[in-house]
């Protein structure tokens, strides 16, 4: 079992990261951007506070545009939390505070996982 537990874990690394590898850079899609911060929560979908906070300083120049979490849920089977269209949005429009919710669609066993993801950005422009 947790042999096979590991396999599957390294696959999902590896295709998570073909996934980065095959993605534009972020620098070459929002040119101006200077510096992005991402503060994270992830919760329960029935709590109230977050189990997990973290901040993601992004590395702008070599950073993938592509913004897809692992969800936080150990046992978790095919979830995350794709935020890549939200988050390249606001980037796009020039927005320098902005945040939103993502819900889990994984499964825990026989029922769906969602916890719930909640980021707040900061980003930075060149004038």
């Amino acid at each position: 079992m947790m042999q096979r537990r590991g396999t599957e874990a390294s696959q999902r690394y590896e295709a998570r990261r073909q996934r980065e590898d095959e993605s534009p850079r972020l620098q070459a899609e929002v040119p101006a951007l200077e510096s992005l911060k991402l503060e994270i929560e992830e919760r329960r979908g029935d709590a109230r506070n977050p189990e997990t906070t973290y901040i993601r300083r992004i590395v702008v120049p070599s950073a993938p545009a592509l913004f897809a979490l692992m969800c936080g849920e150990r046992d978790c089977e095919d979830g995350g939390h794709d935020i890549t269209y939200p988050i390249m949005a606001s980037l796009r429009r020039g927005q320098t505070t902005f945040e939103g919710e993502d819900v889990c669609h994984g499964s825990v066993r026989t029922t769906t996982c969602g916890r719930v993801l909640h980021y707040k950005a900061t980003a930075t422009y060149r004038s």
